[in-house]
């Protein structure tokens, strides 16, 4: 059972499964608990991280990667360390390795290899005008997105490119993509990574590798004084300007080689636009001056073996050199065949002679005396430098700031090495780290948005600073004649105000214009055209078909009824009705109407005029008086309508005119 699986590091990212293996380190899914997303974590092998000189230059270093942002690389989101454990998050992939990719679809056309090689040459320019040089660029460590797109990943032995290497064999890279500079342990720069890509480009195009051998020194050695094959001559379909490029990536000479990721994609880019295009160089200008003849494949096995023959044949060469006059020139191709067997051997030497000086370096050194590391935090860079413990033994590099809530701003935040380790030798540097305040962010302006909206507009300062937006309760909403309802009107804090980790965010609603409620006023006995100027500065409704003219005793236009009740509370926009005097007075009228004869003894008699509601007689009577009379008023001509116990009389209903 892995010992990191369901482990939690920083009390922050849940180790779910391993997912790869490198040379440095293992790569395992995980979940970051406080972003709520899947990662990629990359942590170092035991035996790395137990060295304080790599893991000192190895955080450094991914600190400065992790400032990398580009769509052709991998994101690195955090470097960090949980006790004795280093480790990198990075984005998690949905995807193959460009080697996978190539396996699975064996030689690829020059139109797949064009369109990945300048993604990746995108990448490595993004990186190298950050300084930075990955130096085992290999299909490997180049990922293949289910969109086709790529990204160049595993930085894991990355440099910057003015400091010195940080290791030794895992500083040289996959052999079979190690530029000659990295072979001979020279110095790198962006050059080296061109070489490895031109390498990958050449795979990519002919379906195998330049160089291959029997072992990692005879392929290296090839890498040193070779020349590979032209892949036209391996696949003649490859257009000559694209197998041009692909050469001038891998130029042995440095100064042959594209000088710059720039350049090579400005090539990358003519050529699809045109594939005809004529560039300004030729296969001749890409090839050293001494190499008179083809390349050939050279392994471990045929160098010694060239030795042997060489040893046993000595005496029979020199018998055949007499056949010629003494200041006769040997013919030029055994002499060229000499000079290239003893350079390749001198190579060899040489390469072996940097190997072993690199990975034995360290062993045998003279003892040294050894410093327990101070403790410098929350001191100034000039406090920590005066301290005795550091006085003449220790320096103070500052290598940038970081933010703190707990250390005061100008102060150390965080050193490497800790405090209580131990260093030997003389000015043995403490990296430091100077508190730059508190994180601290800006609100933005959320006034006129819904709720969600500014939500969405928050997001990445809620996750930034992991906020709090507060759910608006009811004494958030109130009214504003301004702003419309369910939109926001302020916020807390305001836009423009200092946003701190862990803040709470208040929003303020409006509910749009507040409706007011009053009294209604007594408008019976008022003139209509007076309370109708009344009407509007108190906000009520009142049109003309609202109003109905009726006779009656009162003034022309005088209100004799209103449907809102006196001292009722009303709305601003109710509706209220009227009813306002004719000026016409009723008239009198007396009618006998003629009483039911059956079994009834009493009747029930009611009499309405016109459309009044109200019967203007109702009364009961006895049935045996034969007639009822009636005394009615109105105005004009008007339908009567009698009815006994309900039910009406059509024969006695009449239209009566009031004169």
């Amino acid at each position: 059972m892995d010992q990191f699986i369901g482990k939690m590091l920083d009390n922050r990212y849940e180790i779910l499964e391993r997912i790869g293996t490198g040379g440095m380190a293992v790569v395992y899914k995980a979940k970051c608990h406080r972003l709520n997303r899947l990662v990629a974590v990359k942590i170092l092998k035991a035996d790395l991280a137990q060295d304080e000189d790599f893991r000192r230059r190895f955080n450094a270093e991914s600190q400065a990667v992790a400032q990398l942002s580009h769509p052709n690389i991998v994101s690195v989101y955090d470097v960090s360390r949980g006790g004795d454990t280093e480790y990198i998050v990075m984005e998690l992939i949905d995807g193959i390795t460009l080697k996978q990719y190539m396996e699975k679809r064996g030689q690829l056309n020059w139109r797949e290899s064009l369109h990945f090689m300048t993604q990746i040459m995108r990448g490595l320019s993004h990186a190298h005008s950050r300084g930075i040089i990955h130096r085992d660029i290999k299909p490997q460590n180049i990922m293949v997105l289910r969109d086709g797109s790529v990204k160049v990943a595993d930085f894991g032995i990355a440099c910057l490119e003015n400091s010195a290497q940080t290791l030794t064999q895992e500083a040289l890279g996959s052999v079979h993509y190690i530029s000659p500079e990295q072979a001979r342990g020279d110095r790198t720069d962006a050059r080296s990574d061109i070489y490895s890509a031109g390498v990958v480009l050449y795979e990519m195009l002919s379906g195998r590798l330049p160089f291959e051998g029997d072992s990692a020194v005879s392929v290296a050695i090839q890498h040193l004084s070779s020349i590979p094959l032209a892949p036209r001559e391996i696949n003649p379909e490859i257009p000559e300007q694209l197998e041009l490029i692909c050469m001038k990536a891998m130029a042995p000479d440095l100064d042959r080689r594209y000088p710059s990721a720039e350049a090579m994609i400005a090539d990358l880019e003519a050529f699809r636009k045109n594939p005809g295009v004529d560039l300004d160089f030729e296969m001749s200008d890409l090839r050293p001056e001494e190499a008179d003849e083809p390349t050939q494949l050279l392994r471990t096995g045929t160098i010694h073996a060239g030795h042997a023959a060489q040893s046993a044949n000595r005496a029979p060469v020199r018998d055949r050199r007499n056949d010629y006059e003494e200041d006769e020139p040997a013919p030029a191709g055994r002499k060229n065949k000499t000079l290239v067997i003893t350079g390749v051997v001198v190579a060899a030497i040489l390469l072996i002679v940097v190997l072993f000086k690199a990975i034995f370096s360290s062993f045998g050194a003279p003892a040294q005396d050894q410093y327990v590391v101070p403790e410098v935090l929350n001191k100034t860079v000039a406090e920590a430098t005066a301290m005795p413990e550091v006085s003449d033994i220790f320096e103070i590099r500052e290598m940038g700031t970081v933010f703190s809530d707990e250390v005061e701003e100008g102060d150390i935040a965080k050193q490497e090495p800790a405090a209580g380790e131990y260093r030997k030798g003389e000015n043995t540097v403490i990296e430091v780290w100077v508190s730059a305040g508190e994180d601290v962010g800006e609100m933005i302006d959320v006034t006129n948005m819904t709720v969600p909206q500014a939500k969405a507009r928050l997001k990445a300062l809620i996750e930034q600073y992991n906020l709090t937006v507060e759910e608006p309760g009811e004494d958030a909403y109130v009214y504003n004649d301004k702003v419309t309802a369910t939109f926001i009107i302020s916020s807390e804090p305001a836009a423009g105000a200092a946003l701190k980790k862990g803040d709470t965010i208040r929003l303020t609603v409006s509910k749009g214009t507040e409706v007011k409620e009053l009294p209604v006023p007594q408008f019976v006995g008022l003139n209509i055209d007076n309370v109708l100027k009344q009407l509007d500065t108190l906000k009520l409704v009142c049109t003309s078909s609202d109003i109905e003219l009726v006779y009656s005793d009162k003034p022309g236009g005088e209100i004799i009824w209103q449907s809102l009740a006196v001292n009722a509370m009303a709305k601003e926009g109710d509706t209220i009705k009227f009813q306002v005097s004719s000026g016409l007075s009723n008239v009198s009228v007396t009618e006998f109407y003629d009483l039911p004869q059956d079994e009834r003894s009493v009747v029930h008699v009611q009499v309405y005029v016109g459309d009044e509601t109200q019967p203007q007689y109702d009364e009961t009577v006895r049935c045996s008086d034969g007639q009822v009379k009636v005394t009615l008023s109105g105005t004009g001509s008007k339908n009567v309508k009698v009815y006994f116990d309900g039910v009406l009389d059509q024969g006695q209903s009449h239209t009566l005119q009031f004169e």
